[in-house]
């Protein structure tokens, strides 16, 4: 019986170890996401270390230098916007990109998604938000560099995308820290708990105008929870003489809160890479 119990175990194990290696065999099926590499960047203050997913352009060239988008949430939006962007490059509508995905690995705060901290500026209704600062530190000292010094990345030419609260972070980091990005893509910014701190111009890091640009859209079908507050960030800043950034709003007409990711990508990156 012991013979016979260890023979199971053994054909139980192989067969494990063939399913996991026809199922990474079969990534590489997928065209769409290109070939990509992988980082790992760890945190002194979360467990969990943020996995960095990074597609280069097709016939890449280490001599030259691309423009580089960092994707928050990219453990879905990678996936999603990659293959997006493949099909965008089969007609030339939005130029060659470094494309970096900034993972946690998971949808769950108990094993290590720390978004509504990272993402956010403090909110009296909620004890956990108010980690922007610290992950936008993150972002210039560990995982911007480690694009920086290991791929063709143009250190004139970041760009970023988020949505919902990705989208705050987006907001955050353009208020507080223009400079940082050369293009900011903020997608239905979820800015119902703490919209107070996002419309208070002392907030504002540098003035150093228009340096950056800015691309902030809503969805028409978003819930009124962010649409509101979304609608009342872009009037008040539409309305402001003197601003950071070269901004651009714009009202995604039979968008909802996600179905508009695919739409404010694209829009957003064919304006901030228009001749103006």
């Amino acid at each position: 019986m012991r013979q016979l119990s260890f023979l199971s175990l053994t054909l139980l194990l192989l067969l494990l170890a063939f399913k996991i290696h026809a199922k990474s065999e079969g990534v590489f099926a997928l065209q769409g996401l290109g070939l990509t590499t992988y980082h790992a960047v760890k945190s002194s203050q979360e467990k969990s270390p943020y996995h960095l997913i990074v597609r280069l352009p097709d016939k890449y060239d280490n001599t030259k230098s691309y423009p580089t988008m960092y994707l928050l949430d990219g453990g879905i939006s990678f996936p999603l916007l990659s293959s997006y962007y493949h099909y965008l490059r089969f007609t030339n509508e939005i130029p060659a990109l470094i494309i970096v995905g900034i993972s946690y690995g998971t949808d769950d705060w108990q094993l290590g998604n720390n978004r509504s901290t990272d993402y956010t500026a403090k909110s009296s209704q909620r004890e956990h938000w108010g980690g922007a600062e610290k992950f936008q530190n993150l972002l210039q000292t560990k995982i911007i560099p480690l694009i920086e010094n290991n791929y063709a990345s143009d250190p004139e030419k970041r760009l970023i995308f988020g949505n919902s609260l990705a989208g705050q972070f987006v907001l955050y980091t353009a208020i507080t820290k223009p400079e940082l990005f050369s293009g900011h893509i903020a997608s239905n910014p979820a800015l119902h708990r703490n919209l107070p701190f996002f419309l208070n111009k002392e907030n504002v890091g540098s003035f150093v105008a228009l340096q950056s640009k800015l691309f902030v859209s809503s969805g028409s079908k978003d819930d009124s929870q962010f649409r509101e507050p979304a609608a009342k960030w872009m009037h008040y800043w539409s309305s402001q003489k003197k601003i950071p950034w070269k901004l651009k709003t714009e009202t995604l007409h039979n968008e909802g809160h996600m179905s508009a990711i695919p739409s404010a990508f694209f829009r957003g990156t064919q304006w901030i890479f228009a001749a103006h």
